[in-house]
């Protein structure tokens, strides 16, 4: 029944496709244990799929109408998924119901990237820590499924490195521009992933991309050099952010699998990708991008990850880029690592000044000389409808020749603002925000004299700019360091999540705005046709920026700690991260106008690699633990065969060691949903802490209770007599009524296990619904 439905839901979604024709890309899920029995008599996976696409021909031909095309067999997928993608019509998609073994299939959809100082930023030292001689010759791999990479850049130099390691199983796949030689011992593989993406887009263009793993938008080569690019001094872009530009693994190997090109990013490459990646030995996995929320049994990427975890491998994704509004954080399964994004100590400040006399500060990387006093216009002083936006052939070059034209965020991108206002003749642009960005100010490489400036000044302006011969000037102060940091970043999108109530996401946050890092010399740093610039590094903000952070912080992890679980990992992240900023005070959110961010925004709070190299304790999960703990968030069997891949997945029923509640996922937060109607709201979780620290050691529970909760954790005190032993605790919650203070519908504490050497801390988030 429940295989009808998926079928059913495919069904409809082919129904209501804008494809020209009744064909396109599915990707088809299949029992894991019916293609193992069958692999010996066909001799191989790959030779019972290209059986099962013969079936599809005959059955779909049964009632004697020929079909005009075959089914066009794309990808297998066979390390992180059971099944494959395929070009089918609706005759042969209604044809797989039919096939011994298939689970559901799912309509191929396009995806989107979440689109230096952070090393220091974070506390790594050369030679010291993790950053150590010792952890640092180590033959970690971290694949980046992304946009590809520029292979010659100096960031993917392999000066010092030992030869590649012999378990590697991967390829550096020749292609457009791109040959086996372009791999050395840093960049020891590069693919591509174009089948689905060409499906549905038509064939690339090879003067404008590349059918090969070589990067033509930037966002792949600056995401690998943040989580692995070697040690570069005197980066700079324009100037600014001068220093040495370093990747957070910097001695890690690099494994490119490009899957996105200049529209977006075909899902059915992504998980080819993914699966190619983990086959090839990959460590980590550094995924910037992402798609809509839905329940993990449908989202291609929470089951290839899941796949990932069972091969030990850790997946650390971007949360998104829709702040600041709750609920949009994506990539959200308990099995994933998501990343929120905040800011580091340096600015790119300007100073724009009003002839009213107002002054205001902005955010530039533009680096040419301080404007002159000139006329502003705006709305219908600059153009027709729309020209508050400065959108394409809203401006009237007549109206705003050699003037400042202000431009409110919103429709097009920020830079193609910009372009638009020097096409028209402009001088200038202040880039306002709007009340949800707030105070956000992202720094960008304008190709005239810009800035942007927050919602406060916004406001001043547009009163402003109504008034009789309105002028101001704007001055670029280059590179400034020291301020308050990190901030939660506005864009960085939210939890809860809309799946899985009974876990707090994002995970934690790290370094996603105004990042320098390496950029392919043939793209411009803002991408438009019309800048004719090339740098080798280049600021980009996003959660995308943040992820190859707590990815190369994975892998430095990994490195030092060898035997070390995914899950393990992610928790020594997670219980040392920290919430407060470097003067002290509670982290702010510039998505809530300054005030105190909760751990919607940053999860457990920010990475700090230092810290989790030693977190004293770990809460550990085993991929069973994941099904058992969705088996406790009613998942049918049917809808458990999708993410383990065998049919007729079956729960724990008898065995209590195995069964869970919904809270007792051996999770490192807490997230507890009440009914807000209800008149007794209580709930006790399980935990289980392993030691990883000093072999005798005592710790005592430390709790800051949420507003409107009362908390009990037995025992009190856990009390550890040899290494990696593990110790068991519950915690209660009872709600005592919903606090006023509360931000709406959730109020938030803490959990800290403190000894004399370590604070393991966890966070508490209670949601009323």
């Amino acid at each position: 029944m429940f295989r009808t439905s998926l079928l059913l839901l495919a069904f409809m979604a082919a129904a209501t496709s804008i494809a020209s024709s009744d064909r396109q890309t599915y990707v088809v899920h299949m029992d894991k244990a019916k293609i193992t029995a069958l692999d010996q008599t066909l001799g191989g996976s790959k030779k019972w799929y290209e059986a099962i696409i013969d079936s599809i021909t005959e059955l779909s031909t049964q009632d004697g109408e020929e079909e005009t095309s075959p089914p066009q067999l794309l990808y297998t997928y066979e390390t992180t998924m059971t099944g494959f993608a395929a070009k089918l019509s609706i005759k042969q998609l209604q044809a797989l119901d039919k096939i011994e073994g298939f689970l559901s299939a799912v309509p191929d959809e396009f995806l989107t990237l979440h689109t230096t100082h952070s090393p220091k930023f974070l506390g790594l030292r050369k030679g010291k820590g993790l950053w150590s001689t010792h952890n640092m010759t180590t033959d970690v791999i971290i694949g980046l499924v992304d946009s590809g990479i520029w292979p010659e850049h100096v960031s993917f130099r392999d000066k010092g490195m030992s030869p590649v390691p012999s378990r590697w199983k991967g390829a550096c796949e020749e292609g457009t521009k791109f040959t086996s030689s372009n791999c050395n011992k840093k960049l020891i593989g590069a693919r591509s992933f174009l089948k689905g993406y060409e499906s549905r887009a038509g064939r690339i263009n090879e003067t404008v991309d590349f059918r090969s793993a070589r990067d033509s938008l930037g966002h792949g080569t600056h995401t690998a050099s943040t989580a692995a690019g070697d040690v570069v001094a005197g980066a700079s872009i324009f100037g600014m952010a001068k220093g040495s530009a370093s990747g957070i693994m910097f001695r890690s190997r690099i494994a490119a699998y490009k899957v996105c090109y200049s529209i977006g990013c075909a899902n059915s490459d992504i998980l080819a990708g993914i699966d190619q990646a983990v086959s090839d030995g990959v460590d980590i996995l550094s995924i910037s991008l992402g798609g809509a929320s839905r329940p993990y049994y449908l989202d291609g990427l929470a089951i290839a990850s899941f796949g990932a975890v069972q091969n030990g491998v850790l997946v650390s994704f971007s949360a998104g880029n829709s702040g600041p509004f709750s609920s949009t954080v994506t990539n959200s399964a308990p099995w994933i690592m998501t990343i929120a994004a905040s800011s580091i100590d340096r600015s790119f400040p300007t100073t724009v000044k009003l002839g009213n006399g107002e002054i205001f500060h902005g955010a530039s990387l533009y680096s040419g000389k301080p404007t002159k006093k000139l006329l502003l216009a705006y709305g219908q002083t600059a153009g027709s409808d729309g020209a508050e936006f400065c959108i394409k052939s809203t401006l009237s070059p007549d109206m705003i020749k050699g003037k400042i034209v202000v431009c409110e965020r919103g429709v097009n991108g920020r830079v193609e603002k910009g372009e638009e206002v020097r096409m028209a003749g402009g001088a200038g642009m202040l880039l306002l925000n709007n009340e949800d960005q707030g105070e956000e100010l992202i720094a960008d490489p304008h190709i005239l004299p810009a800035t942007a400036l927050g919602a406060a000044a916004a406001n001043s302006v547009l009163k402003y700019v109504t008034t009789n011969n309105p002028t101001a000037s704007i001055v670029f102060q280059g590179t400034v360091y020291g301020g308050p940091a990190p901030v939660m970043a506005a864009f960085s999108s939210r939890g809860p999540a809309s799946e899985g109530p009974y876990v707090i996401k994002p995970d934690v946050t790290a370094p996603g705005v105004n990042i320098l890092a390496a950029w392919p010399p043939r793209v411009s740093p803002t991408r438009l046709d019309t800048d004719n610039r090339r740098v080798l590094f280049n600021i980009v903000s996003g959660t995308s920026m943040s992820c190859p952070h707590v990815s190369g912080l994975a892998a430095l992890l990994k490195a030092a700690h060898k035997d070390w679980s995914p899950a393990a990992i992610k928790s020594a992240l997670m219980t040392t991260a920290y919430t407060l900023d470097n003067n002290g005070a509670p982290i702010s959110d510039l998505g809530s106008g300054g005030s105190p961010a909760t751990p919607f925004a940053y999860g457990s709070g920010h990475v700090d690699p230092v810290k989790a190299s030693d977190p004293g304790l770990i809460y550990d999960i085993k991929p069973e633990d994941y099904l058992n703990y969705l088996c406790s968030l009613n998942y049918t069997s049917s809808q458990l065969s999708l993410i383990s891949r065998v049919m007729n997945f079956t729960c724990p029923t008898t065995d209590t060691s195995l069964r869970l509640l919904p809270g007792d996922l051996n999770y490192p937060s807490f997230a507890v949903p009440f009914n807000d109607n209800a008149r007794n709201n209580s709930a006790t979780y399980k935990r289980t802490v392993t030691n990883v620290g000093q072999p005798t050691s005592t710790y005592v529970a430390e709790v800051q209770e949420p507003d409107g909760v009362s908390i009990m954790v037995e025992p009190s005190v856990l009390k550890f007599r040899k290494f990696d032993q593990r110790l068991n605790y519950k915690v209660s919650f009872v709600a005592t009524g919903r606090a006023a203070s509360a931000s709406p519908g959730s109020s938030f504490g803490s959990l800290v296990w403190v000894s004399k050497k370590y604070r393991v801390r966890s966070p508490i988030a209670v949601t009323w619904q």
